[in-house]
């Protein structure tokens, strides 16, 4: 079981580091906008304020000025991977929906136990959530819930988080989303539903003095 959940919880961190193709949407079309998914903004301050908990859960976690240099250039491409994950949540919750999958608090707080046993308590669990998937301690409560919706809709499909039956219904929710990134965030492959850098070598990520180290 602790093999499963592991497996799942790396299913939609894995998926970051996907392949080709599809939508960009133009910064002019959605200014402000890091995507837009189902018509709602995710806006590039929401993104940046999801990137400064990881990056503060990382400073109180390595005091140590050596170590958090080592663990933020371990996660140099954190702004990307954290819209990944931003826009596959709802992608997700969608495709539950569509399949009749719900999760509920209880089933949540019932994972998160048990994963505190085996990580040797709520801490070690947040430090191991933090080190391996980018999940800040704020957002691991989320995190569990979308682990549980992804093992739930494959259950409901006949299948497993590995297999083309549940990518495709991923595929089919990012369709229906209508999933658009802003270019500076690469693209949306509605196949694979995941984010591709955009192979525009001239596009550069402009950082400020604020959020230097986070994209």
């Amino acid at each position: 079981m602790h093999r499963r959940r592991r497996r799942t919880a790396l299913l939609l961190t894995a998926a970051i580091a996907a392949a080709p193709l599809l939508t960009a949407c133009g910064s002019d079309a959605h200014p402000g906008a890091a995507a837009v998914v189902g018509g709602q903004r995710i806006t590039v301050a929401q993104l940046e304020n999801r990137v400064s908990e990881v990056r503060e859960a990382q400073r109180a976690a390595v005091p140590d000025e050596t170590q958090y240099a080592q663990a933020i250039a371990k996660t140099g491409g954190l702004t990307r991977d954290v819209l990944h994950g931003m826009v596959l949540d709802e992608v997700l919750h969608r495709a539950a929906a569509d399949a009749g999958v719900s999760v509920s608090r209880k089933e949540v707080q019932a994972l998160r136990s048990g994963l505190e046993q085996q990580a040797g308590g709520a801490k070690g669990l947040e430090t191991a959530w933090l080190q391996q998937y980018g999940i800040a301690p704020e957002r691991l409560d989320d995190n569990l819930r979308l682990q549980l919706e992804a093992q739930k809709l494959a259950a409901k499909l006949g299948t497993d988080t590995g297999e083309p039956a549940f990518w495709s219904a991923l595929s089919k929710a990012s369709k229906d989303l209508h999933v658009d990134l802003n270019p500076r965030y690469g693209t949306w492959d509605v196949q694979k539903s995941s984010r591709v850098d955009a192979k525009t070598p001239w596009v550069r990520e402009v950082t400020t003095a604020g959020s230097a180290g986070t994209a």
